[in-house]
């Protein structure tokens, strides 16, 4: 019996830099829409869940998430494993995947040995983020249904509770963990550790970025990551954001001296979260304040006021 695996795109349309981001249009499409669409092609995946806040503002997403070939839950907005949890008990998987409605590159094949190593390795929590040696923007994570129990039982700080996985890494020393490395997916040295590289949207400076990356390339369906790759290196298109910088949360760890065979960690790098920063020049088809939710997007190539 094939194991079940349960993607949740956590997406929420009430960024303080970004506004209504998971709703900027690539391509004449949505980022959401570009976010569900590359995790149903991940062959490990079996269900794609968007996972949003029960707020009047993300009533878009609930709207338009299910023609992006999602279902959707909703839940509390500051307590995000909440919604986790609920999706869990609705769809019953073996194996969960976090990921986030803001990365609109989101590669298929990483999603898929991120859940592999899971169900392969035996672990309880995968990711590609300890050690990394991907593009921001190609995050993934895999945890077993059976060891988030634990999470949701012990998890009990705010930071725990919103950003979900931060008690694995906290508490590792009770999980069994694995790290990916870009080389498990990609052959070619030019696509190995490229954290020079953002490929996820969090500001203006990124969404210029990724409108540039999908404006450029032609595709079919799924935009291939190694054809961004090649393109942001060809026009120089990383200067783009270089600005662009992120926030860690430090976690303390009980012995960061600890090490597991492989590629099995002891003191995984801490999780990082976005750094707010000053108001920046609005990209183009932003028409919202900071104290709205109310902005001009591209659904489908047609204009909607959301």
């Amino acid at each position: 019996m094939k194991n079940s695996t349960v993607a949740i795109i956590q997406a929420r349309t009430g960024s303080t830099r970004l506004p209504g981001k998971v709703m900027y249009p690539l391509d004449g499409q949505p980022a959401l829409e570009h976010v569900v669409t590359r995790t149903t092609h991940a062959d490990s995946v079996t269900d794609v869940v968007v996972a949003t806040s029960v707020e009047s503002q993300d009533d878009v997403i609930d709207q338009y998430a299910p023609t992006f070939g999602a279902d959707v839950i909703r839940g509390s907005e500051s307590n995000v494993l909440s919604r986790f949890e609920r999706a869990i008990e609705e769809y019953v998987p073996d194996t969960v995947l976090r990921i986030t409605g803001d990365c609109p590159l989101i590669d298929p094949k990483t999603i898929d040995r991120v859940a592999g190593a899971v169900s392969s390795e035996r672990a309880d929590y995968a990711s590609n983020i300890f050690e990394r040696t991907f593009p921001r923007g190609l995050d993934v994570e895999a945890f077993t249904a059976e060891s988030f129990e634990t999470v949701i039982s012990a998890a009990t700080t705010q930071a725990e509770r919103e950003h979900v996985t931060p008690y694995y890494r906290e508490n590792h020393d009770e999980f069994d963990i694995v790290n990916v490395t870009s080389d498990q997916v990609f052959s070619d040295q030019k696509y190995l550790n490229r954290t020079d590289l953002r490929l996820t949207l969090d500001e203006a400076d990124d969404y210029k970025l990724l409108e540039g990356i999908y404006n450029e390339i032609e595709y079919d369906g799924v935009l291939p990551i190694r054809d961004a790759i090649d393109l942001v290196d060809r026009e120089g298109f990383a200067e783009l954001n270089e600005s662009v910088r992120q926030k860690k949360i430090w976690y303390a760890l009980r012995d960061p001296r600890r090490w597991r065979e492989g590629d099995r960690l002891r003191a995984p790098d801490p999780f990082e979260c976005p750094r707010w920063r000053d108001d920046r020049a609005r990209p183009r088809g932003h028409s919202c304040n900071d104290n709205t939710t109310t902005s001009q997007r591209f659904v489908s190539g047609h204009s909607r006021n959301y």
